[in-house]
């Protein structure tokens, strides 16, 4: 198999995960770039010994970080696996199969289904069933160069949707969960402050209830079980500190011109 696909994966202290993505990829690519942003512990060590060619990057920008792996990267094809998924068995034939049979090139990107675990179990409703673009010719593809939640924008429609799912296992503890989303709503309160939103006793206290009501009910979280509900709980706290924080920020502005 002439396999021409590089694998790019974005890493900081990931030792609990990293190998599975790597393992599970490794057949699929010549080519495997860790873009490391000052890991600690045993990420890069594993990574090593799965030949991985070991960039450094320095900034809190996971659109820059992956980047500049893919100047870096030899292959005209890429993979993006964050550190925290895997390819399914299914998922990884249907590549190989693509490249056996010389139908890669058919078009210039492929979006991948995700199957969302919490707390290790699958969750399938309530926004967690999703595909992203994540292989894609390098020279076909622009990614946005947000902190967080980055884009990979295609330059054409020449696109498939593939049928087999990339694992993921975002949320692997409530601690590391609710520590995940008080991180986003401090970084999305920082992008509405740049791009000068107001917040308000509406968004504070109404957009969390609706955040929970959209998830849960209106999209059937509430099929997975009732075990997620502390998922969903999570994501209305996001929405209410997000909002808190731009209040915060409203009031000490305020109290700064007024010192003037």
């Amino acid at each position: 198999m002439n396999k021409k696909i590089s694998l790019l994966t974005a890493t900081k202290n990931n030792q609990k995960t990293i190998e599975k993505t790597l393992k599970s990829a490794k057949d699929v690519v010549s080519e495997i770039i860790i873009i490391d942003n000052g890991s600690t512990d045993k990420t890069l060590e594993i990574a090593k010994r799965y030949k991985a060619k070991i960039i450094f990057f320095k900034g809190d920008n996971l659109g820059r970080q992956y980047q500049k792996g893919l100047e870096k990267a030899e292959n005209l094809w890429i993979l993006i696996l964050d550190s925290d998924e895997y390819l399914s068995s299914f998922l990884k034939k249907e590549i190989k199969d693509l490249i056996e049979k010389n139908q890669l090139d058919k078009y210039d990107g492929y979006l991948i289904p995700f199957q969302n675990y919490f707390l290790n179990k699958p969750i399938n409703y309530g926004g967690e069933n999703y595909q992203m673009l994540r292989l894609f010719k390098k020279n076909k593809i622009y990614i946005t160069p947000e902190k967080i939640h980055q884009k990979y924008i295609l330059k054409s429609k020449k696109i498939k949707v593939l049928k087999n799912k990339i694992i993921h296992h975002s949320y692997q503890s409530l601690c590391q969960t609710y520590k995940k989303f008080t991180y986003y709503a401090i970084e999305e309160a920082k992008q509405k402050i740049e791009k000068g939103e107001k917040s308000s006793f509406k968004k504070i206290f109404l957009y969390p209830l609706h955040m929970f009501y959209a998830r849960f009910i209106k999209d059937k979280g509430y099929k997975d079980g009732f075990f997620r509900i502390p998922l969903d709980l999570g994501f209305a706290y996001m929405e209410f500190l997000t909002y808190f924080l731009l209040f915060i920020n409203q009031i000490f502005n305020k109290n700064k011109k007024n010192e003037k």
